[in-house]
């Protein structure tokens, strides 16, 4: 049986207080409802996706699909002034083809994850005609007086969980569920699966565990959660075997930092994987990052010689364990102009090249960037300035096609490390070929304005 994604996008965003709907709010370099469009058209078990929009903005809906190439969506609807009304409109569109699943989602869900999708399409695999999604409620549920205000009753916490998206059911059963409704004149309606518990009570619902991550964007402050959670979402790379990098093979590759540890990892592994590579730092092709016309230089040379340049790598980086107050001016100033400056002078002489090739820049921070520690604080405060710098330049680059992301590794076996920090126990660094190895799967995958965590892994 078919399984149709349907996304329902007829949100207004007055509760957000925003010019365009929450659908169109800007994250990670993308829509909020891109990002949940591309998690649909990856998703192997998904056949076709239909997306239920305001009539005032189907023309950005239309253009957001055909700029994206999201080639699974094959309708977009017109929805109602409620949500039960965008639901019977898929519900209208399917009805007269075979019975199949529609899998109704939150446009402004963009986060859930590849594995509740994968639990809601194997319940109804297994029979089940409705699936919800839930979590647990971790705080305690009370229920007022309308006219007082005063608590009526408390609830068993141990038996309440809070709904999420995707909802799904037989295309038969939920149509079913709202024929029904609609004879009933006290009709109310909150979501799907309440329809079908109201008005098909012996119809069993399977509950697959939702994530807390999978939140709804409906509130302003909703916007600071969603931006810091897009921070975190991404593929956490662990200590694992190295993914198939044939993607590689004939790809231009410009490393800076590409002498020594992560970036010379970086650079081998390429270069098995028949990629063409242009390793650059001080000692190698005496190209310093802090001078911008050194880096504008190299890029030309790579740029004359293979006429395109797909991926531009930054792994250069300074650090000196010590006090502020004990560093010369002209240590701080190498800090500040290696972490920071070389970053924005690598980004503005790449640009013509990668928008060429609708290439990939990556930059690399460090788990110290999320606040600031004693004898850190030019390097914490620039790898924290690089993560900014990522996503915002990420968001003005979208347009161009130009992907722009961010490795944040844990502790890793490098030179510089064992400078400031002697020997370590190398059961609890990650090597520089796990980096590398997160690092080129981060070129080849779609993700941008994202900052990817490279984690050794737990047991």
């Amino acid at each position: 049986m078919r399984n149709i994604a349907v996304i329902l996008a007829g949100g207004t965003g007055a509760r957000l207080n925003l010019e365009l709907p929450k659908q169109f709010f800007k994250v990670a370099g993308k829509t909020v409802l891109e990002h949940t469009l591309d998690i649909f058209q990856k998703h192997q078990k998904i056949d076709e996706i239909a997306i239920v929009g305001h009539p005032d903005f189907i023309g950005m809906i239309e253009d957001s699909v055909n700029r994206n190439a999201f080639t699974k969506v094959k309708k977009i609807l017109i929805g109602g002034n409620e949500r039960y009304l965008s639901t019977w409109s898929a519900i209208n569109a399917y009805e007269y083809g075979d019975d199949c699943h529609l899998i109704f989602h939150d446009a402004v869900r963009p986060l859930v994850s590849e594995r509740i999708i994968d639990e809601v399409i194997q319940a109804l695999d297994v029979g089940y005609r409705a699936v919800d999604v839930a979590v647990p409620a971790v705080d305690t549920i009370i229920q007022v007086t309308s006219a007082k205000s005063e608590i009526e009753t408390i609830p068993d916490r141990s038996k309440l969980m809070r709904g999420q998206t995707p909802q799904a059911f037989t295309l038969q059963l939920i149509k079913k569920a709202y024929q029904s409704s609609f004879k009933d004149l006290n009709f109310k309606s909150t979501d799907d699966c309440g329809v079908v518990k109201k008005y098909l009570p012996a119809e069993p619902i399977f509950v697959v565990k939702g994530e807390e991550s999978n939140m709804k964007l409906t509130y302003k402050e909703d916007t600071y959660l969603l931006d810091r959670l897009f921070q975190l979402k991404t593929s956490v790379f662990t200590n694992g075997p190295a993914t198939d990098f044939t993607g590689l093979k004939d790809k231009v590759l410009v490393v800076f930092g590409g002498s020594y540890g992560i970036g010379k990892s970086i650079v081998d592994i390429a270069a098995a994987n028949k990629a063409i590579v242009y390793p650059f730092s001080r000692s190698c092709g005496k190209v310093d990052i802090c001078c911008r016309t050194s880096v504008a230089e190299a890029l030309k040379n790579v740029y004359q010689q293979e006429g395109r340049i797909d991926f531009v790598i930054n792994t250069a980086a300074v650090l000196k364990k010590e006090p502020l107050m004990n560093m010369d001016y002209e240590q701080i100033l190498e800090a500040v102009n290696t972490n920071y400056l070389g970053t924005v002078h690598i980004a503005l002489e790449s640009f013509g090249y990668l928008k060429e090739s609708q290439g990939h820049l990556l930059f690399f921070t460090s788990s110290s960037y999320t606040r600031g520690r004693a004898y850190y604080s030019l390097y914490s405060s620039s790898k924290a300035a690089v993560v900014n710098f990522v996503q915002a330049i990420s968001q003005e680059w979208d347009g161009f096609k130009i992907k722009v992301n961010c490795i944040n590794p844990e502790r890793t076996h490098t030179p510089m490390r064992i400078r400031n920090f002697g020997n370590e126990n190398l059961n609890t660094l990650l090597s520089a070929e796990n980096v590398a190895n997160a690092s080129i799967a981060t070129l080849l995958s779609e993700h941008s304005g994202q900052v990817i965590d490279v984690k050794l892994p737990t047991f």
